[in-house]
């Protein structure tokens, strides 16, 4: 579904649910807006793997739909 957002922000979904966030946000950007330690997750962007090397470069724009997973150890 293509939506436009309004006054400089871009809607993005985020694990099946839609959000407006600030036009020019990185997916790191994003990671610290949702409080996401990006050494603990895996972002999968429009159906692509992000490289975590390139999470500052990856500038998100209107309808990208993102999977963010929580890496989790345990024993």
């Amino acid at each position: 579904m293509w939506l436009r957002a309004h006054n400089g922000a871009v809607r993005i979904k985020i694990n099946g649910e839609w959000a407006e966030h600030s036009d020019g946000l990185t997916v790191t950007g994003l990671l610290a807006v949702l409080d996401f330690d990006q050494r603990r997750v895996a972002v999968e962007r429009n159906a692509v793997i992000v490289r975590r090397k390139t999470f500052d470069q990856t500038t998100l724009v209107d309808n990208d739909e993102l999977e963010i997973v929580t890496l989790v150890g345990g024993g």
